[in-house]
């Protein structure tokens, strides 16, 4: 095992193991051995894009050979949820890819990630190959300056796990903006879905005197709006989805006449509020909500064909780390920054919730328990922010960050003050390096209330008059 000593430890999850020092502990390893070997691990996809990670691996026949596999299998695990690609080239260490391949495997353990970056993403079966350096692809990647149009009457909406939102825009102007309870969770029936989204355009709409183009964020992957994989309707027949849901914006989108229709994931969005609040780039933004969701904002000001999906990418290397339920793996960033984590850390912290309370409700009673001077609500939201401190200078390992924009309903009130404070106290005695770069930051009042909403409603370009 590595030699891995935290400086600051979350007061309720003190056996957290943050990837971030369990990574560089590694490369030190890495780092004095002389026979280290270059290592690869490129992402490809069917439009031609080509992410690539370039590193170094231990010797096969060092003592410590065997963290060569746990190190590639995080960083692979970490690259397909930020990046995204089918077909994995690995390059460097045969040994290496040919574990990886029977890991990523319908068979293996991260079978969930196979089925979900093959088929249901990408369209094709998802695949590892060893490969040598000579023969590995070239990057190819592209972002795309997107959305920022605020002329003309808009409608932007914003689909979460316990809400949908939407509003009407004229000129950038907020006229109105409402907020719906659903619960998509669940329900097997498309039309719940495609009829609440449609409703909510409908009472924007009423504010317009015309509806000029209509711009959309929600929690899942999205590609040329169409739905690939999104936890909003895990609930839905995969018949039934493959008949209505993956489509269903372009169903919309003819209801409204044809105008300019455009979705994104909801973390991109998220990001690109803060980059317009901001008037800065180089933002990754995470929401803290029912789940976990991320999002970038390039230095240039661009949006990436990346997936971003924070909720996926572990960031506690301990082998008993806490399990998603839904993907299977254990460590991820779902199950410390949302509203499960919160969950699960108030049992730590004492809270005896009836088994029959929702997870928003739990999370209303520690918001109550922190206005009240409740300790125990006090730790959940220290734990919360250590673990997010070592989390951020993840990230950093592989985002280009200036700006890191935290928001969503774990956030609110107290509770999010003393996670961003506890998250500074970890980059300025663990990563001073990243204290004096990266920005923390909230969304103003006025982004909080209307931000997603307007970005979102900012995504197509209208069509030049005739």
């Amino acid at each position: 095992m590595l030699s891995v000593a935290p400086k600051i430890r979350p007061v309720l999850d003190p056996e957290f193991l943050p990837g971030a020092l369990w990574q560089r502990a590694y490369r030190a390893v890495v780092a004095a051995d002389p026979g280290a070997r270059p290592f690869a691990v490129v992402l490809v996809r069917k439009d031609g894009s080509v992410f690539r990670h370039d590193s170094r691996v231990l010797a096969a026949g060092h003592p410590a050979a065997a963290l060569t596999l746990t190190y590639a299998e995080r960083l692979l695990k970490f690259l397909l949820w930020m990046k995204g690609g089918p077909r994995v080239l690995v390059a460097g260490a045969d040994e290496i890819a040919t574990a990886l391949g029977r890991i990523y495997s319908p068979t293996g353990a991260r079978a969930f990630d196979c089925d979900f970056m093959g088929v249901k993403i990408f369209g094709r079966e998802f695949s590892v190959e060893a490969a040598t350096f000579e023969t590995l692809p070239a990057s190819v990647e592209t972002s795309l300056p997107m959305g920022r149009h605020l002329d003309g009457c808009r409608i932007g909406f914003d689909l979460g796990g316990s809400d949908r939102k939407a509003a009407a825009l004229i000129d950038g102007e907020v006229v109105f903006s409402e907020e719906i309870a659903w619960d998509p969770y669940f329900q097997k029936d498309p039309a719940y879905h495609i009829e609440g989204v449609h409703d909510s355009l409908r009472r924007a709409a009423a504010h317009l005197p015309r509806v000029d183009a209509i711009g959309g964020s929600a929690a899942g992957v999205y590609v040329n709006n169409e739905v690939r994989a999104a936890s909003l309707f895990r609930g839905v027949p995969e018949a039934a989805f493959e008949a209505h849901i993956r489509r269903m914006f372009f169903t919309l989108q003819e209801r409204w006449g044809g105008v300019p229709f455009e979705v994104v994931n909801d973390g991109e969005v998220t990001a690109l509020a803060g980059a317009m609040s901001m008037n800065d780039n180089a933002v990754l933004g995470v929401s803290m909500g029912t789940s976990q969701a991320g999002g970038y904002v390039t230095p240039a000001g661009n949006i990436t064909a990346w997936l971003n999906e924070l909720a996926f990418a572990p960031i506690d290397y301990r082998p008993d780390a806490p399990r998603d339920e839904w993907s299977g793996d254990i460590g991820c960033g779902v199950q410390y920054f949302s509203q499960q984590g919160v969950g699960r850390l108030a049992k730590r912290a004492g809270f005896d919730f009836p088994a029959t309370l929702a997870l928003p409700e739990q999370l209303i009673e520690v918001q109550k328990a922190m206005q009240a001077g409740d300790a125990r609500a006090r730790a959940i939201y220290e734990t919360i922010g250590v673990c997010f401190g070592y989390a951020i200078a993840h990230y950093a390992d592989f985002y280009d960050v200036r700006n890191l924009l935290v928001l969503g309903r774990v956030t609110s009130g107290e509770g999010g003050e003393i996670i961003l404070e506890r998250a500074g106290a970890v980059l300025r005695a663990e990563f001073p390096e990243l204290a004096q770069t990266i920005r923390l930051r909230t969304p103003d009042e006025k982004n909080k209330r209307h931000g997603q909403a307007t970005a979102a409603a900012s995504l197509p370009t209208l069509r030049p008059a005739r």
